[in-house]
């Protein structure tokens, strides 16, 4: 083997290793919950509310995410009805008061009570005092992190007063 030959292999080698040790860039909000794929109706639904710019945006947020089950429990039709183009203005303040801003992690509010203030402008209620209820759901699993903000994954669909 020449010289040479054995340079360039020493070369892409340590590159190879160079680029193996870098950190993925963390994927922000939108793309964790695709990429988790039990939030296909949230996705579609931030899609259709003309939400995802926002939530792919620098935050951070905290995201109380209902899963696709959580969807499956509104009564039927509402999902459908809620994803008509006449009702964006709707669907976005149901989106946005699933969102608070800033990155709340559990630990953060383990053992208290209190009310926190949505993006969509009405409070909600958390209670963390035995695992964590945002107004009668209940987060499922906790501190999905993202580049962005936190994902707390909850039971239910929860509603402003509208």
């Amino acid at each position: 083997m020449t010289a040479l030959k054995k340079t360039v292999i020493a070369t892409v080698t340590a590159a190879a290793f160079a680029l193996a040790s870098l950190p993925a860039k963390a994927a922000d909000i939108v793309d964790t919950a695709v990429s988790a794929g039990s939030f296909k109706t949230l996705v579609t639904a931030v899609q259709a509310a003309g939400l995802v710019d926002t939530l792919k945006g620098e935050g951070p947020f905290t995201v109380f995410a209902p899963t696709d089950e959580a969807f499956a429990k509104l009564s039927a039709g509402t999902v459908e009805d809620l994803l008509k183009p006449e009702n964006k203005e709707k669907l976005a303040a149901i989106l946005t008061y699933h969102v608070v801003p800033g990155k709340v992690m559990a630990a953060d509010i383990a053992g208290k009570e209190m009310e926190v203030a949505s993006v969509q402008g009405d409070t909600i209620d958390v209670n963390a005092t035995s695992g964590v209820m945002v107004d009668g759901a209940t987060v499922t699993q906790a501190d999905i992190e993202a580049d962005n903000g936190v994902i707390h994954v909850i039971d239910t669909v929860i509603m402003p007063a509208m």
